[in-house]
């Protein structure tokens, strides 16, 4: 649980009374959760959403509150939360449970919605990406970066992973990267420059229709000087600091910006949301879409699986295990 604003460390173990479901509500025991980004912002105070405390960041249906229809004690679900999916239970407004196949595992479930959620929705309404486009995605061995990878294989298109290591670009491979790009941990103008013509370099002529930026500072300029002709790039987040962007580059370009807030999406377009999901369970049963799990930690350990991944040492997804 997070009691007061600071990193991994100031979290604390806490015994709480089972929460119970009210009126359009269910209480699911949490089986496994997803450690994603915004876990290491929310515990600092630094995310958009700021949830009362205590909270804890980051199943099956165990009871139904009055009026809940469509779903039953013992259903196997995966939800979204804002909070709260580090804990034995949870309750959620009921329309936020999705009901899951019994091929597909707890963990697999509690890495799906959130990376896969909002790299579909960055790449298929967003970007508007096709089948032939050339993508660059930027982090592309984390969470949402490897994500994109694969949505990104499964549209068709060509796919140029940027990774900061040999070994993250092999893991990339592994994925279905077309091509791998190894940027400097240290980004100076010498580098940007040298970043920028590997990235021209592994697209071709055509430049990159569309690039996904999870990364942010420093990195992002080289990748909109390797852009096409109305390319489209998109905002995902700032691990690396908010970008300054050169905007006489978009000019000349005639490519756009263009900011992806999956989380505000759901809510605005909760019908929109419904159908990406539905594509992706899709993709997943066809073997297209698969969570790669590099880490699974005990509840107790969760601060340790925050580090971890606010360190930038993370491939693929982080899992929370509860016992």
């Amino acid at each position: 649980m997070s009691t007061a604003p600071g990193g991994p460390e100031t979290l604390e173990m806490m015994e709480l009374d089972t929460p119970q479901p009210g009126r359009g509500e269910v209480l699911i025991r949490v089986h496994a959760a997803g450690v994603n980004f915004p876990d290491t912002l929310m515990i600092r105070d630094l995310y958009q959403f700021k949830p009362p405390r205590p909270f804890a960041p980051g199943g099956e249906v165990e009871a139904l509150g009055e009026g809940v229809e469509g779903l039953a004690v013992g259903d196997r679900v995966l939800a979204l939360t804002m909070a709260g999916g580090f804990a034995s239970h949870i309750v959620l407004d009921a329309c936020a449970a999705l009901r899951i196949r019994d091929a597909m595992p707890y963990a697999d479930a509690a890495c799906f919605i959130f990376t896969y959620g909002t790299s579909y929705y960055a790449l298929k309404d967003r970007g508007q990406l096709k089948a032939g486009d050339t993508l660059l995605v930027l982090g592309a061995a984390g969470g949402v970066g490897a994500a994109a990878v694969e949505i990104g294989k499964a549209m068709g298109a060509k796919v140029i992973a940027a990774v900061s290591s040999e070994e993250k670009a092999a893991f990339c491979r592994e994925l279905g990267a077309d091509e791998t790009v190894i940027y400097a941990r240290d980004m100076d103008r010498d580098a940007q420059k040298a970043f920028s013509t590997a990235i021209k370099e592994a697209a071709g002529p055509g430049g990159v229709n569309v690039a996904y930026d999870a990364v942010g500072g420093d990195y992002a300029e080289p990748a909109i000087r390797a852009m096409a002709w109305d390319g489209r790039f998109l905002v995902v987040g700032f691990p690396a600091g908010i970008p300054k962007i050169p905007l006489n580059l978009t000019l000349l370009k005639s490519c756009q910006i263009v900011g992806v807030f999956w989380g505000a999406a759901v809510k605005n377009d909760p019908k929109g949301h419904a159908e990406n999901m539905a594509a992706l369970f899709a993709h997943y049963e066809a073997g297209r879409l698969k969570p790669r799990i590099s880490a699974r930690y005990p509840l107790e350990r969760a601060g340790e699986a925050i580090e971890a991944l606010q360190s930038r040492k993370a491939m693929g997804k982080l899992v929370v295990e509860i016992a």
